[in-house]
């Protein structure tokens, strides 16, 4: 019998050590699982980070679209105005009464149109007797003025305009320069 005894201890002692080794195994799995846990979880906040991220730079962009979408068609159109403003400048001091008729109109005209405009973000920039600015001006020129401070705007060549704030034109202009 001591052959059967010997034979039972040694298969509880297998399966005691079997149990050992799940017992063993156990922390490591849930060691494992916890780093798997916490890979996914770094892996949702990033993912979710990148999702705020992408709507925000969304909305900007729509935003940004809404704003400056027209500023081609705008551009067009403030040769337009120039247009106007030349003819204006020829026709003015007409003594003709019926160009004088024309110019009147004309001047309506392009009231009309530039109230318009401005109601749709574009806005000419004030540049005649104001301080040079290179981001609203470009200077085609320089010459001396008695009476005005260096660097003032004392002729505007072209009108500049924003649309929204943004230059889509700068004015072309001509600054004091007395030394």
């Amino acid at each position: 019998m001591q052959n059967g005894e010997t034979q039972e201890e040694e298969v509880k002692t297998e399966a005691n050590t079997n149990e050992e080794v799940e017992v063993e195994a156990a922390p490591e799995e849930s060691e494992s699982t916890e780093s798997t846990k916490d890979e996914y979880k770094d892996k949702y906040f990033y993912i979710a980070a990148e999702m705020q991220n992408m709507q925000k730079r969304f909305e900007r962009e729509k935003e940004n679209l809404f704003k400056y979408g027209n500023e081609k068609i705008m551009t067009d159109l403030v040769d337009i105005i120039d247009n106007f403003e030349r003819t204006l400048g020829f026709i003015e001091n007409d003594e003709d009464e019926k160009v004088k008729n024309i110019a009147v109109g004309i001047q309506m005209i392009n009231k009309l149109f530039n109230e318009k405009l401005e109601r749709h973000g574009l806005k000419k920039i004030e540049a005649l007797d104001v301080e040079f600015n290179p981001e609203f001006h470009e200077a085609l020129s320089q010459r001396a003025e008695e009476g005005k401070a260096n660097n003032t705007v004392v002729e505007v060549y072209q009108n500049g305009y924003t649309l929204n704030d943004r230059v889509i034109r700068a004015a072309k202009v001509i600054i004091a320069k007395n030394d």
